[in-house]
């Protein structure tokens, strides 16, 4: 795992230790990438729960209670469709925090209004709060736009998880 994410992974799982909290993660073009940076580092299960990877519309649908009109109303890469994912994690896990990702990785895929390198997240807390990002990283290729999407992810659940 590279520094930048293994540093972010541990501050993660030291903020949600010493206020006992729990994690979960709902990931679509990340691929479970969030929930292998935490697992990375051994003792986490006393921090993760789970995660769902929910690529395809029906696996957010069956997954996390996404609603089919959310899907078609804004489509999979939405702040609408993230939030759903990170409300529906929180109800199907056993977990304090969610962070939920949806976008357009690449190469290809994208369109005028979604192009590629558009990322949405959003991260949950059981104790109300929901916060959103949406990225534009660019066609920068999949690698580099997943990889800077975890880091994203990850601070989000730090910031939720120092603020609980």
């Amino acid at each position: 795992m590279n520094d930048d994410l293994h540093q972010a992974a541990v501050a993660v799982l030291e903020a949600c230790r010493a206020r006992g909290l729990m994690v979960a993660t709902a990931e679509s073009c990340t691929g479970g990438l969030v929930a292998a940076a935490l697992t990375e580092i051994a003792g986490s299960s006393d921090v993760v729960d789970r995660g769902f990877v929910t690529y395809s519309n029906a696996a957010k649908q069956k997954m996390l209670g996404v609603p089919a009109a959310t899907l078609a109303a804004y489509g999979a890469v939405s702040r609408e469709t993230a939030e759903a994912m990170a409300r529906g994690a929180l109800g199907e896990a056993a977990a304090d925090l969610t962070v939920a990702i949806t976008g357009v990785a690449g190469p290809g895929g994208g369109t005028p209004d979604k192009p590629v390198g558009l990322v949405h997240f959003a991260a949950a807390s059981r104790a109300g709060a929901l916060i959103h990002a949406e990225m534009r990283y660019g066609d920068i290729g999949r690698d580099k736009v997943r990889h800077r999407s975890v880091l994203q992810a990850l601070a989000m659940l730090k910031e939720l998880a120092t603020r609980s």
